[in-house]
């Protein structure tokens, strides 16, 4: 009698590799959606900070001492140059959707204040301004708001609706 040898795996092997892969995916990909989370906070802090900036720099240059009421207006070149306030991809809409989070801008239009090098009609432009970005998945708890006094502030709910535009919001914490 001669005995065949078997060439290949067994179902038994197959069976420990997937549970194998199995444990290891579980532990894994709530580390990697996690990670992601984070990327994408860090990524709507620093949208705060550039609109910040880009309103600074509009206050100075372009508005006069006022500041631009949309994220729209912060997108438009002045007059003789070709650069913009903030980037295309913050200013394509009053409303943005950027890394997972909502990005909105808006400033309560004053009736003194004077056309801008940008094209804004005067009594558009602000004497303040305020932003937030609020995550659109929904196991995200991470909430980011800024105003004229340029502190990003962090709460676990929106600070869109109670955000001033100058001074602290009724809730959250300020991001050193």
């Amino acid at each position: 009698m001669r005995l065949v040898k078997a060439h290949g795996f067994a179902l038994i092997d197959l069976v420990f590799v997937c549970g194998i892969i199995g444990l290891l995916s579980s532990i894994a990909i709530p580390r990697m959606l996690l990670a992601k989370q984070m990327a994408n906070s860090a990524s709507a802090i620093s949208t705060m900070r550039a609109i910040n900036s880009g309103e600074l720099s509009y206050a100075l240059s372009c508005g006069l001492g006022f500041y631009a009421p949309s994220l729209t207006t912060l997108g438009v070149p002045p007059a003789g140059t070709n650069e913009a306030y903030i980037s295309p991809d913050l200013s394509s809409a009053a409303t943005v959707v950027k890394s997972n989070y909502i990005i909105q801008l808006d400033a309560t239009a004053y009736a003194g204040a004077p056309a801008t090098c940008n094209g804004l009609a005067g009594g558009l432009a602000g004497r303040s301004y305020r932003a937030a970005a609020d995550p659109t998945e929904p196991t995200n708890i991470r909430f980011f708001g800024t105003n004229a006094e340029t502190t990003v502030w962090e709460d676990t709910s929106t600070l869109w609706a109670g955000m001033p535009e100058v001074g602290e919001p009724p809730s959250g914490h300020p991001l050193r």
